[in-house]
């Protein structure tokens, strides 16, 4: 997956927001709170060129589950810090559904954990 693709799936998804930070990182927000992060990934997977890697928000469960599966890692600045995220270091190829639906769940957990009234003011969970 390419920052373009990344971006423009990010960017259709309602009321989010767009900044470039951290290291030339595209960071998508939705109410102000960063849900998925697209960047080139370490300083070693900087070296295989242009290799995206997409860190998100996840479920406990989903967590559990991607942090044991090739390809994604707990995010290293955010799961030091007992936060669930992680990164996906290997986003080979178009925008899967895998990863379409691991975006998704990101931006639905971090939307649902706005206040009520941000929610109401961006049209989200109604």
């Amino acid at each position: 997956m390419t920052n373009e693709e990344f971006n423009q799936f990010c960017k259709s998804l309602p009321a989010t927001t767009y900044v470039v930070q951290w290291n030339n990182s595209h960071v998508w927000k939705v109410g102000g709170k960063v849900f998925a992060i697209g960047g080139l990934g370490s300083k070693h997977e900087r070296s295989h060129a242009t290799s995206l890697s997409i860190t998100f928000k996840a479920s406990d469960l989903n967590f559990d589950f991607l942090s044991d599966q090739p390809g994604y890692i707990p995010a290293p600045y955010f799961a030091s810090r007992g936060m669930k995220w992680i990164q996906c270091v290997e986003s080979g190829g178009e925008l899967d559904e895998e990863t379409a639906y691991y975006l998704k769940e990101s931006y639905r957990i971090v939307s649902l954990g706005l206040t009520k009234k941000k929610q109401r003011d961006l049209g989200l969970n109604q």
